[in-house]
């Protein structure tokens, strides 16, 4: 596999994980997702769910399984938020590590080209995602609950101008219409 290949999403959402939608995951035939949590479900440092992260988990829990897998090493934040949206999480990914993604993958009993990784991150979520086989889908930071605009991270901001230079496109593709 190309080194470029590795860091480049499948899906590119121009938007925050709202914009996953369950008829999007029917088009890309995905049966089950691997969700990060800081930044692409919750605001980082942000411990509970909100109303709408609870009615969009419904949604897609719909039409697939759900797991959350994330870096974050405080399992009891992460507990919280999982058991609010009542799906399973694993904690100390250390992404773009394969193995608690591997672990999930294993408990959803799905081909990895039915799963998708979901996260804000190409040099974590996207890396750890593409080297497991996984669909992958780049989504914008969620936004703090007093901003209205995701919050711009100098790490991201600079994940996505090394990937312009080396050629490789990050920019907002909407998600097909119907």
């Amino acid at each position: 596999m190309v080194w470029s290949s590795l860091v480049q999403p499948n899906l590119v959402l121009g938007g925050s994980v709202f914009a996953l939608s369950p008829d999007l995951m029917r088009r890309h035939n995905l049966k089950g997702l691997i969700l990060d949590v800081d930044d692409t479900l919750v605001p980082l440092r942000q411990a509970e769910s909100d109303p709408d992260l609870i009615a969009w988990m419904a949604s897609i829990k719909a039409v697939g399984e759900v797991w959350l897998v994330s870096n974050n090493v405080n399992g009891h934040r992460i507990k919280r938020i999982a058991d609010a949206l009542g799906v399973p999480y694993l904690t100390r990914a250390r992404k773009p590590s394969r193995r608690k993604l591997k672990q999930a993958l294993v408990a959803m009993n799905l081909p990895p080209e039915q799963v998708a990784m979901v996260g804000d991150r190409l040099f974590t979520d996207v890396l750890a995602g593409n080297r497991l086989g996984l669909f992958t889908i780049l989504v914008d930071p969620m936004p703090r609950l007093d901003q209205h605009q995701p919050r711009v991270s100098l790490l991201r901001t600079l994940e996505v101008a090394l990937l312009r230079a080396l050629g490789i496109s990050v920019g907002s593709t909407p998600p097909p219409s119907p």
